[in-house]
């Protein structure tokens, strides 16, 4: 008696199948993270030279106010040089109010547009203990003999200074760079009135 060939059911073809679709996704997956990876450092690589290029607005506003010796000048605005002698407190970076009298720097070689403004922080322009006028007040150096300790700051309805205080500023740089990212900085300096 002749025996029949058994029908075969060929299992090796699905599971060889299924295997190469797993490779395939896998290698799919791997690419994508590694192009992901390359484009998050590539950006944040950009972010940190945009940090360092609004850093010009930041050095030049200070470099501005070091340069006011006449404090009389510093109580009302100077829009050619970026100048606010007030700033609202609601206003943030985001306020397109707030960035009213900046300046804008030249464009750089890597085509970054650089803006800066200085707000004192005061209620209204004028000098800073006008009646009603509140600013934003430190005492002027630890060896000072003012009631407020050094580093304290001092509220507008806190008691006065016995040396002249020093008001505070805040120097914001914003920088549009040429691939569209936006970096906002900002610095605190302190002068006397």
């Amino acid at each position: 008696m002749m025996r029949l060939p058994t029908r075969q059911r060929g299992i090796a073809l699905p599971i060889m199948l299924i295997m190469l679709t797993v490779m395939l996704v896998s290698s799919i997956y791997l690419l994508k993270s590694s192009t992901s990876t390359t484009l998050t450092t590539s950006n944040l690589a950009y972010d940190a030279s945009l940090s360092k290029a609004a850093d010009l607005g930041v050095h030049t506003a200070f470099a501005y106010l070091r340069s006011m010796t006449n404090a009389s000048l510093l109580e009302v605005n100077q829009p050619a040089n970026g100048y606010v002698a007030t700033l609202t407190p609601t206003w943030t970076a985001s306020t397109p109010a707030f960035w009213t009298g900046s300046v804008i720097l030249p464009v750089d070689a890597s085509g970054n547009r650089v803006e800066y403004v200085i707000h004192r922080l005061c209620d209204f322009a004028g000098a800073f203990n006008a009646a009603g006028n509140h600013c934003l007040t430190t005492s002027a150096r630890p060896n000072s003999n003012a009631p407020q300790p050094y580093g304290k700051s001092g509220r507008a309805d806190s008691p006065n200074y016995q040396d002249q205080p020093q008001l505070h500023y805040v120097v914001t740089a914003r920088i549009v760079g040429a691939r569209g990212g936006n970096v906002i900085t900002q610095a605190v300096v302190m002068k006397g009135p």
